[in-house]
C-alpha cells in the first residue's frame, strides 16, 4: 500500500473516531446508557435474591440430613444395646 493510501486510511480512521466518540457522548446514548445499567442492576438485584433463597434451602436441606444422619445413629445405638441386653 503507497504512503497516500496508509495517510487516508489514517485521517479516515481519526475523523470516523472522533465522530464515534461524538456519537456516544450524545444525550441519547447516555439515555441509553442510563437505561442499560438500570436494567443490569434490577438484574444483579433478581439474581442475590435468587441466590439468597438458594442459600436459604440449602441450609435447610443440610440440618434436616443431619437430623437424619443423628436419628440413625440413635436408633443403631438402641439396637446396639438391646442385642447386647438380649445376649
Amino acid at each position: 500500500m503507497s504512503l497516500t493510501g496508509r495517510i487516508a486510511i489514517f485521517i479516515g480512521g481519526t475523523l470516523f473516531g472522533s465522530a464515534g466518540f461524538k456519537l456516544l457522548g450524545s444525550k441519547d446514548a447516555r439515555k441509553v446508557y442510563t437505561q442499560v445499567t438500570a436494567a443490569a442492576l434490577r438484574c444483579k438485584d433478581q439474581v442475590m435474591h435468587d441466590v439468597e433463597t438458594i442459600q436459604e434451602n440449602c441450609s435447610d436441606i443440610l440440618a434436616d440430613a443431619k437430623q437424619i444422619n443423628a436419628d440413625r445413629k440413635k436408633a443403631a445405638e438402641e439396637e446396639y444395646i438391646e442385642e447386647s441386653a438380649q445376649a
